[in-house]
């Protein structure tokens, strides 16, 4: 799907959306701030972490310290028997400024100017209220991942993250290609990383595990807006 992989080491990087949350059922946005996984959302991280659980060794977990990706976090490494969740806020959904807690149609009367941005998919709009552009939530979250797989060449980890952080890792693999599509709560995308920075897609957007559960279509996040 993207450049090849060198020949040698690698880390192999599992990268999950978090679970369902209230506020993404609500469409509400949510950013930076912090809400709790719903009982789909539960649900849903149990399951993936049964899918995670049959798979070779996982040596370490990585997670956004929000609460939605860290709770994910903590019912995988539960049931795969990993350490504890190690939280980097390099890991963090787009904080989304004056937008963050409303509803986007409520966001198109309150605070037209951040909508128009938000809305525009300019590379460099950021969000007034202290949000960031998606070139400045690139700039965290790429080096963040290719921080944890310097980390762990020859090695399988498992990192928790946002809808927002998965679009741009996925631009990075695919030389600023964004890909198109919802990517559902706990799917499963899976980066290698070789040790000269070279990355490529072995698994994108995969939700088998949630055939029995399901996943909410018309939730707020996991689309071209995310958050």
């Amino acid at each position: 799907m993207a450049s090849t992989v060198d020949r040698g080491r690698f880390a192999e990087i599992v990268v999950i959306r978090h679970g369902e949350t209230c506020w993404n059922a609500s469409r509400i946005v949510q950013g930076h701030l912090d809400s709790e996984l719903n009982e789909i959302g539960r649900q849903q991280a149990i399951a993936v972490a049964g899918r995670l659980s049959k798979e070779p060794k996982f040596q370490a977990i990585y997670s956004s310290d929000l609460k939605r990706a860290a709770e994910t976090a903590n019912i995988i490494a539960k049931i795969c028997n990993l350490p504890e969740v190690i939280l980097d806020p390099g890991l963090r959904e787009r904080h989304l400024g004056d937008l963050q807690g409303l509803t986007l149609r409520d966001a198109a009367k309150l605070r037209p100017e951040a909508y128009k941005i938000f809305l525009s998919g300019k590379r460099d709009g950021e969000i007034p209220g202290g949000g960031e552009s998606f070139d400045q939530l690139n700039e965290r979250c790429v080096p963040c991942l290719e921080k944890i797989a310097s980390k762990h060449q020859g090695e399988r980890v498992i990192v928790l993250t946002h809808g927002g952080v998965l679009r741009e890792l996925h631009r990075r693999a695919v030389s600023g290609r964004s890909s198109d599509g919802r990517i559902h709560n706990t799917s499963v995308n899976v980066f290698l990383i070789s040790e000269s920075g070279n990355w490529t897609i072995k698994t994108w957007g995969d939700i088998s595990h949630l055939d029995e559960i399901g996943v909410l279509n018309n939730a707020f996040g996991g689309d071209r807006t995310s958050g």
